[in-house]
């Protein structure tokens, strides 16, 4: 039955795969092996398969390397984008900063040339009610006198009319109405006097009343100032503050309980910012007060939240060029194909390439680990800790104290790794986060 079968499939093949022998010539004898057209059929079917499983395996990597090629290329134009960005955030927070204690020093400028105008006009108004006071007495000590006057009058006319009266004759005592001439004449320059010291003395009171004008005016133009340099500061803190509020939010930490780690452990010169109280200067509580207790509180805002930053790990370990590869997340493991938790990011780049220190903190390992190689774990603030594995050289040791952007190894291959590249991890109070959520809250600010 299979013969027969055989048979037809040569048959019907024959035409397209003629019959073939094939001699092999010794030197005694001479042998030939029969081609048969299936035979021939099977051969040139397994021929045109590997044939076309070449030229697929050869697309495909030509594909791959097509698109790693331009994946490279993206990732450098994204590197480059996100640095020139990274410098203009930084210059303009460098320019708002330097505003803002510009902002400040002509604001303490301000505020001390209102206090000196106060203290003029407060000076003035003190001359101004003296000078009312002595005209008060002058003008009690003048109707005194002329009552006076008018009584002296009345005592002599009425002396003459007696005088008069005892004589029976128009005979009177010249030399008592000599002096009595005299002594109204004295009361008269004393009148005289008296009133034109009251002339002088309210001119006085005229040329103090334009001055106050003036330092009111004066107060009037340095408040409107005032208020256009209070404008300003709040605007400035409020571009500045802001984006860094924000930044901290979407890492996932509470800037609330930043502010009061940090004001905790502040433990630098200065302190931060008082607020003034007009009061413990001799002065009444203006009503800019708040407005400058409330830039103040801002400005020491802005300083904490720029300590913080350099305590939480932000932005990236790498600055040469590089490119993400597995994620956070679930995924299948690269090795065995396995269901597992990636609890940090891969970042793929040239082997010894420079690691950098994302925060201020304390290396607490450095050292071989199993899957991670060689491994850094540095903690920070705020129950922070990163990981730095699969190094090729560690350049740190267990207890130094680093700072952001500091050295500690090289990117390399060890351990449980299928190629050179960084796995980075972000752990809050034991548990791993996404890193990229630092990375990215970081690109809106620096």
């Amino acid at each position: 039955m299979l013969l027969r079968l055989s048979h037809r499939i040569d048959a019907a093949l024959t035409p397209w795969f003629p019959e073939q022998r094939l001699f092999l010539k010794s030197d005694a004898t001479t042998r030939f092996v029969r081609l048969r057209p299936l035979t021939q059929a099977i051969s040139a079917a397994v021929g045109i398969l590997a044939v076309s499983w070449l030229i697929l395996a050869s697309a495909i990597l030509l594909m791959d390397f097509i698109n790693a090629g331009s994946s490279r290329q993206q990732a450098r134009r994204q590197t480059s984008l996100f640095e020139q960005r990274l410098n203009d955030l930084s210059n303009d927070r460098d320019l708002r900063v330097a505003e803002a204690a510009g902002a400040q020093e002509r604001f303490n400028l301000a505020l001390g040339q209102v206090s000196a105008m106060q203290e003029r006009l407060l000076t003035s108004e003190t001359r101004l009610r003296e000078l009312e006071t002595g005209i008060d007495v002058i003008q009690n000590t003048l109707r005194r006198t002329i009552k006076e006057r008018d009584a002296a009058r009345a005592e002599i006319a009425q002396a003459n009319a007696a005088q008069t009266a005892q004589a029976g004759s128009d005979h009177t005592d010249l030399g008592e109405a000599r002096d009595v001439a005299a002594t109204l004449g004295l009361m008269a320059d004393a009148l005289s006097e008296t009133a034109k010291d009251r002339d002088a003395q309210a001119a006085k009171v005229t040329a103090e009343q334009a001055k106050t004008a003036a330092v009111a005016k004066q107060k009037q133009q340095m408040e409107s100032r005032n208020a256009i340099i209070f404008g300003k500061l709040e605007e400035a803190l409020t571009v500045s503050v802001e984006p860094l509020n924000n930044m901290f939010k979407a890492a996932g930490l509470n800037p609330d309980d930043l502010i009061a780690t940090v004001k905790s452990g502040y433990s630098g010169q200065g302190g931060p910012l008082s607020p003034i109280s007009f009061s413990s200067m001799g002065l009444a509580n203006s009503a800019d007060q708040s407005r400058v207790n409330a830039i103040l509180q801002g400005l020491d805002t802005l300083n904490i939240y720029r300590i913080a930053a350099y305590k939480v790990p932000l932005g990236l370990p790498l600055k040469t060029r590089f490119r993400l590869t597995s994620g956070f997340g679930g995924r299948n493991d690269p090795i065995n194909g396995s269901a597992r938790m990636h609890e940090g990011q891969d970042l793929a780049g040239d082997y010894g390439s420079p690691v950098y220190s994302t925060a201020d903190g304390t290396v607490t390992y450095a050292g071989w680990e199993n899957g991670y190689g060689r491994l850094i774990k540095i903690r920070h603030l705020y129950g922070i800790e990163t990981r730095y594995g699969h190094l090729s050289q560690i350049d740190v040791k267990v207890g130094q104290k680093i700072s952001r952007g500091d050295k500690i190894g090289d990117m390399g291959n060890s351990g449980r790794s299928t190629g050179t590249h960084l796995h980075y991890e972000v752990r809050l109070s034991g548990k791993a986060v996404n890193p990229m959520t630092f990375i990215k809250a970081a690109r809106d600010v620096f």
